[in-house]
């Protein structure tokens, strides 16, 4: 741990002071990609530090951090050093769900951390939460929903489970021992998010996401909208100028790289006009915003109708796309499908 915060801060001092020379002071800070507060306190301390120095001050923070992995100290070291948004990873109040996939706090904890954070002076807290786990029933996602409205948060996340190749669960389908909720089941589970949420003051602005006025994720956002950015640390994706690369994932590999000044960060196959006009619909389509016609106009010096016009008008007949007037975006029935509407934006 102790080696890789010191190559992580290289490259922090290293790489960040090239892109505040060239595009200025980030407008946000976001630390996840796993869960950041396993560190002990005095190595994420360097890496606050390290920040500080670079941005003294931004308009959002973002720290994610699992329940079972702070307590009060923690908590406080975070918001000492500019952390002013906290996302906690709770995935489910109910605590057999818990510990049948593997985390190390219950729901209680998970409420009493979201308290901590209030008395550190957290006073922007998300929660994430994961619908379609395996044994999870309706009911179930309408309790741990229902337990994260009442903590009065200002952001939830919902997110649909995904099985990654290479993980327990991946191996267990393999086995035929994974049982998982079933089609219609996982389909009762999204109709109740998207339903119950707005109903408690939480806006969808983000298929998956959900927020009070004013307390959308800018951060997130940033990466729908086409905003540049950087990623430091091992396996971080970047995006400037207009291209895109990702740091080693191999955490040797990237320790070594910073050890010798070398650059840990492989450039990712060139992009063509077509991918950037794939990426910007939709990564665009994503947010209830949608694609904006004149943001494409000016970034690609044509009109969104000359590109798009025919995948436009046929998704509208389907009923999956809609026109905002400032642009297209997805309809609820669009949003429940989203992957297959981004499937028709594919140009190559």
């Amino acid at each position: 741990m102790a080696d890789y915060v010191e190559a992580l801060c290289r490259e922090i001092a290293a790489q960040g002071s090239l892109y505040r020379g060239r595009w200025g002071t980030p407008a946000t800070v976001y630390m996840g990609g796993g869960t950041p507060t396993v560190l002990p306190m005095e190595l994420m301390e360097r890496i606050l530090c390290a920040l500080g120095e670079l941005v003294p001050s931004v308009e959002e923070f973002t720290v994610e951090a699992n329940p079972g992995t702070v307590d009060g100290e923690y908590l406080e070291l975070l918001r000492h050093h500019g952390a002013n948004r906290l996302s906690l990873g709770v995935q489910s109040f109910d605590d057999h769900l818990l510990k049948g996939i593997g985390r190390i706090h219950t729901g209680a904890e998970a409420k009493r951390a979201v308290a901590l954070a209030r008395e550190a002076g957290f006073e922007n807290i998300s929660l994430d939460l994961i619908y379609g786990l395996p044994g999870q029933s309706l009911a179930s996602l309408r309790e741990s929903m229902a337990a994260a409205v009442a903590l009065d948060v200002q952001h939830i996340s919902v997110y649909g489970l995904q099985v990654e190749d290479g993980t327990v669960f991946a191996r267990q389908r393999e086995m035929g021992k994974l049982e998982l909720p079933g089609e219609d089941l996982e389909e009762a589970m999204y109709d109740c998010m998207v339903s119950e949420l707005p109903k408690h003051g939480y806006v969808r602005y983000e298929i998956s996401n959900f927020a009070r006025a004013g307390h959308e994720s800018r951060h997130n956002l940033g990466y729908w909208q086409d905003v540049p950015y950087l990623g430091l640390g091992a396996a971080a994706h970047s995006y400037l100028d207009g291209r895109r690369w990702e740091n080693t994932a191999d955490l040797g590999e990237y320790v070594g790289c910073m050890k010798r000044g070398e650059s840990p960060s492989r450039e990712e196959s060139r992009r063509t006009r077509e991918i950037a006009m794939e990426e910007f619909a939709f990564l665009a389509l994503r947010t209830a915003r949608g694609i904006d016609r004149e943001a494409f106009r000016r970034k690609f010096g044509c009109t969104l109708e000359s590109v798009y016009g025919t995948v436009a008008s046929r998704l509208e007949e389907k009923g999956l796309l809609r026109d905002s007037g400032e642009g297209v975006c997805l309809t609820e029935l669009g949003m429940k499908h989203g992957n297959a509407v981004f499937g028709e934006f594919l140009l190559t």
